[in-house]
């Protein structure tokens, strides 16, 4: 009798509420079921988080479909985004300003070459721009080539200070990975004093590269070059005090590794930069502005924009 008595309460209140016992162990099951499904999707949030761990939930959603396929699960945008947050992994964004170039300057400046140019092929246009990343006890200034086209970091220097040589070895390293060095090419910065000093002018001539500039100091007019940076030192925790310059320096090798071969990029229709630089022709942009409304005003987040890593 005593061994019934739990089969006999369960039944007395499934007719308690109308259901059948049935019915309750069904229940049992879908929720065993949803909490094992929860579990294999979280280990593969954590195995891309390993080298990614600050890469946004919608790009984990778009990674997650083939390895979750395999296990025959299939999950939607909110529901990752619910999980995420109930499992605190879900990112926020820190924002922070140093001003890494000086265009208060004697040197020549370039006009813009690309305000209204239309971008269809990759390394028709590269773009620069310098960031800061915190040593024990000191900054580091990483210099980045990137493809606008591809969104391929092409060539990259971290030093300890901010002269031109590490923008130099940067844009020397670029075009040793030239892919297609018969293509025009412009160069596209800001008119921070690097990029306009004799030494890195005479290797963009030398390299028959044209050679373009921000007007009004405005960021949106080089989006593309403070995108990336934004990408890597998020995605990829370059933020805080890290350790020397040579172990950061292979960190930021490995982390430039992995965002050009393994990271989809939305706005090249999801492929990776390193897949995007065989493309030719128009990519499809897989990000949507997204809208928020502050008491009676809307602000809209875009990939160029300000940065969400959601998107």
């Amino acid at each position: 009798m005593k061994q019934n008595f739990p089969k006999l309460g369960i039944k007395l209140l499934c007719r308690q509420f109308g259901k059948t016992r049935h019915a309750y162990y069904d229940h049992q099951w879908r929720v065993q079921d949803l909490g094992l499904k929860d579990e294999i999707v979280l280990q593969h949030v954590l195995d891309i988080r390993k080298k990614q761990n600050r890469i946004g939930t919608l790009k984990l959603h778009y990674m997650l479909q083939e390895p979750l396929g395999q296990h025959g699960i299939k999950i939607g945008r909110d529901y990752l985004f619910d999980l995420m947050r109930e499992h605190s992994l879900y990112i926020r964004n820190r924002k922070r300003k140093v001003f890494t170039t000086n265009s208060r300057h004697w040197m020549h400046k370039y006009n813009n070459l690309i305000k209204e140019l239309v971008i269809n092929h990759p390394e028709q246009v590269w773009v620069s721009d310098i960031t800061y990343i915190q040593l024990r006890k000191q900054w580091g200034y990483l210099s980045l080539i990137t493809d606008a086209y591809s969104k391929k970091i092409m060539g990259w220097a971290f030093r300890k200070d901010l002269s031109a040589q590490g923008c130099t070895d940067a844009l020397e390293m670029a075009v040793a990975d030239r892919k297609y060095p018969e293509t025009k090419l412009i160069h596209h910065s800001d008119r921070g004093s690097q990029y306009c000093s004799k030494a890195y002018v005479d290797l963009l001539i030398r390299n028959r590269i044209a050679i373009s500039m921000t007007e009004n100091g405005d960021p949106y007019e080089n989006a593309i070059a403070e995108r990336v940076n934004g990408i890597l030192k998020a995605e990829f925790d370059l933020y805080g005090p890290q350790t020397g310059l040579k172990e950061t320096t292979r960190k930021i090798r490995e982390n430039i590794q992995t965002y050009n071969q393994i990271r989809p990029h939305a706005s090249c229709d999801y492929l990776t930069p390193e897949q995007a630089h065989h493309k030719q022709g128009e990519l499809k942009k897989r990000w949507k502005p997204k809208k928020y409304k502050q008491e009676q005003s809307a602000t809209c987040i875009t990939e160029s924009g300000i940065i969400d890593l959601r998107v």
